[in-house]
């Protein structure tokens, strides 16, 4: 949904690189954090990785306390690998939202498998690890689809609130729909919205203030749960 537009070093660097960024968010988030979680839920940033908004992006959620999964496309991955380094070393996770944002209902099986099947690869080129995750573009699926997605072992992840901020909701608007969420709950939101990352600080303190915690989306369960 949008308006706008391998060797064992190697694998070894990236793995390092992924507990480095982890161990330095979780250096900076303090204990009565962590003291205050009486809930998760997921919060979904779909459309990047991009040189012109990823990098704000990263620094507000770590600016205040929060984790998220970045549902990248596989072109954008592969351009800008850069910038998958750097969700991961932010200490988010990254899943899949296939490669070039299609209609994938609209499509054959060979063809929903060739846009699924690059991302994942794309996605593990840049840095990112092998995407758990699978948000169909739209929301849109299918058995088919479904069936690409299990070949993969991905879980499809659509969402429990839609934050609108992909048809111009207002920052007030946004952050109201992060206040709706409710434990294990996941929020669809965007990266390249303007008002997305401006209302940034008032989701953390609305979440903070219903004892909710940013968390990681569980490949087993699609839920939001503890990182």
């Amino acid at each position: 949904m949008r308006t706008a537009p391998r060797s064992l070093v190697t694998a070894l660097a990236v793995a390092a690189t992924a507990v480095a960024g982890t161990a330095t968010f979780a250096a900076g988030a303090t204990p009565a954090q962590a003291a205050t979680c009486a809930g998760y839920v997921g919060l979904t940033f779909d459309d990047g990785p991009s040189n012109a908004h990823t990098p704000a992006l990263l620094n507000a959620l770590r600016q205040y306390g929060l984790r998220a999964t970045m549902f990248n496309e596989g072109q954008y991955a592969a351009a800008y690998p850069a910038q998958v380094r750097a969700e991961v070393g932010a200490g988010m996770w990254v899943g899949n939202h296939s490669y070039t944002h299609p209609h994938l209902t609209q499509l054959s099986q060979a063809q929903a498998d060739s846009e699924i099947s690059r991302t994942q690869q794309a996605i593990a080129a840049a840095g990112g690890g092998t995407p758990q995750l699978f948000r169909p573009p739209y929301g849109e699926t299918n058995a088919t689809v479904q069936a690409v997605e299990a070949k993969y072992h991905l879980t499809q992840i659509i969402w429990d609130v839609d934050s609108q901020d992909w048809n111009g909701a207002s920052v007030d608007a946004i952050v109201q729909a992060n206040a709706r969420l409710t434990n294990g709950q996941i929020i669809l939101m965007h990266e390249w919205p303007a008002n997305t990352l401006t209302a940034i600080p008032r989701i953390a303190q609305t979440l903070a203030a219903k004892g909710l915690c940013a968390g990681r989306i569980s490949p087993q369960t699609g839920r939001a749960v503890a990182p």
